[in-house]
């Protein structure tokens, strides 16, 4: 029943008109900008490059994702943007932006990928690689750590953290359904509107998504899941020494690595500290 009332309440939701539009990226600029000022509470090392919100061009927004992230220039001659697209405003309720602003902004895809591209301790092939379980984890870890620090003070923001937690923990299964247990796509549909506040649009997208890309929306909480476990063990091996912004630039400092090296790379930290 409430997540029926989320989905169909008009208060989570922007007019579907020029005015609405611009009133969801007002709030969601106004949200990048308050994080900005908490960058230095969270890391030591913070990029250069600025990042911008935008919306998705009129082009390509009938077929683009609901948000995305695309990298600056490496010759710092353009900004990283956070895209929020708002074709059909009902797919982006006002619940969910204080998350997708932390996923694909700060300290999400803008932190890892502008400090990645502007390291000068990695070779160029390595600024570039793209482990989903890494890039995509840190982006779902990063839309938990604004909690920790007093953000989604709004108990329906709060829900839509929790909401979007919900729904790569539900990918978990639908990816698994799908490619091992042999599930329709309609089963997969299915699956996601009973146990997902999202409308039946994104639960056909996830689901689409799924097939042509089997293992790659599962890698979400696999790597959140990772990233927090080696965050539990640094804090109980350095006890007192443990300091937060240690640690991501820890997450950081290497570019994009497979899960079995971050883990070294935490150990390396870890050893350096004690």
């Amino acid at each position: 029943e409430f997540f029926d009332f989320m989905r169909n309440d008009s208060q989570f939701y922007y007019e579907d008109s020029a005015e609405g539009r611009e009133a969801y990226l007002t709030e969601a600029k106004q949200i990048i900008n308050t994080m900005k000022g908490r960058l230095g509470d969270l890391f030591n090392v913070l990029p250069k490059a600025d990042i911008k919100v935008k919306a998705v061009e009129a082009f390509r927004e009938k077929s683009a994702g609901k948000a995305f992230y695309q990298a600056p220039a490496l010759d710092g001659s353009r900004p990283g943007i956070y895209y929020a697209n708002l074709y059909h405003m009902k797919a982006m309720p006002n619940y969910q932006m204080e998350a997708l602003a932390y996923h694909e902004g700060i300290p999400g895809h803008h932190m890892q990928i502008a400090i990645s591209q502007e390291l000068d301790s990695i070779p160029m092939f390595r600024k570039f690689n793209f482990y989903t379980a890494y890039v995509e984890g840190w982006g779902l870890y990063t839309e938990f750590l604004p909690k920790e620090i007093g953000f989604y003070k709004d108990p329906y923001s709060d829900f839509g953290r929790l909401a979007m937690e919900l729904w790569r923990a539900c990918r978990l299964v639908v990816d698994t359904g799908i490619h091992a247990k042999k599930w329709t796509r309609e089963d997969a549909i299915a699956y996601y509107k009973t146990n997902t506040p999202n409308e039946e649009g994104d639960c056909k997208k996830m689901v689409e998504r799924h097939i042509v890309m089997p293992g790659q929306a599962t890698a979400y909480k696999v790597g959140m899941l990772k990233i927090l476990e080696l965050r539990r063990k640094a804090k109980k091996e350095l006890k007192d020494k443990f300091d937060i912004r240690d640690f991501h630039d820890a997450v950081l400092s290497q570019g994009p690595l497979p899960l079995n090296y971050l883990e070294n790379q935490i150990d390396k930290y870890i050893e350096a500290k004690k």
